[in-house]
């Protein structure tokens, strides 16, 4: 069995959609500050789903699974995208990208109490990934401020953590009511956050901000986000983290098409051997899943 079309389409959205979403999430921040952006961006997308999905006759979550979704959403939601959304106000995008490309380690590591082990071609897909990526940010600026490094620290190791105890531990509702239970439940832990700190949004938005909060909202949260939580319930976590090395590439191609940047041919090398990595990781699961 390879891996489904379901499967193939939330790769897809992860690793395109959410490529796009640091640069978005940089234009909203001149006008919505970082928890404050995060939190109200969730919460309005987890309420359009949450209506939706009540139309449609689907019960909510019973009270467990609304304590696991507080749980998984203060650590992806919290302090994985907050904490992001902080660390690009002072940290380069070059930093930003070769953190979030350990992901998937971590998350390996974080599943080895649970018997998990990666296959080799899944082994060596992310140490090829990581490679890449550190190959594509060798010309980018590394400055950033201690704060927001330790932030970007916090939010790679949060992120990982709530992608591990979702599948192993803390089972959110069955579907997409899961999915919205927890941007409900994280959206308000953001909000909270955001008040304590004294974020306050500019009125009105500027133009620009304004309409990338909007696509963050519509395909960060309500696309992105949902296919990375429906691959976290059907695929390795390794596998469903493969965004992290594809999204560089995503990066440097909306340099190119809306900086106006030229790309070296030792970046677009890189990008061949961040593909690479992928490819390793996609024939590593779909090698497990024909032997299932």
């Amino acid at each position: 069995m390879s891996l489904s079309p379901l499967v193939l389409a939330c790769l897809a959205a992860t690793w395109l959609i959410w490529g796009s979403t640091y640069l978005a999430i940089k234009f909203a921040l001149e006008s919505f500050p970082p928890f404050y952006q995060m939190g109200s961006r969730f919460l309005v997308a987890g309420l359009l789903l949450i209506a939706w999905l009540k139309l449609r006759g689907r019960a909510l979550p019973t009270l467990g699974e609304w304590r696991n979704a507080a749980i998984i959403g203060a650590l992806l939601l919290v302090s994985g995208m907050g904490f992001t959304a902080y660390a690009e106000q002072t940290v380069a995008s070059g930093v930003v990208v070769a953190y979030i490309a350990i992901i998937p380690i971590i998350v390996t590591a974080m599943n080895l109490p649970f018997g998990v082990k990666p296959t080799r071609l899944e082994l060596a897909g992310m140490l090829v990934g990581v490679a890449g990526v550190l190959m594509l940010v060798q010309g980018a600026a590394f400055e950033a401020s201690r704060s927001g490094l330790v932030a970007i620290t916090i939010a790679c190791v949060s992120w990982s953590l709530g992608s591990v105890l979702s599948q192993r531990k803390f089972p959110l509702a069955p579907g997409a009511m899961g999915f919205a239970s927890e941007m409900l439940c994280g959206s308000v832990l953001l909000l909270l956050v955001a008040a304590a700190l004294g974020e306050q949004p500019e009125w009105p938005p500027q133009p620009l901000a304004a309409w990338s909060w909007v696509y963050l909202v519509i395909f960060g949260s309500l696309l992105a986000f949902n296919a990375y939580m429906v691959l976290l319930s059907r695929v390795s976590a390794a596998l469903a983290s493969s965004y992290t090395f594809v999204n560089p590439v995503i990066a440097l191609a909306l340099g190119i098409w809306l900086g106006g940047e030229i790309v070296t041919g030792f970046e677009w090398a890189a990008a061949a051997v961040i593909t690479a990595g992928v490819e390793l990781l996609v024939v590593g699961r779909s090698r497990v899943a024909r032997a299932t």
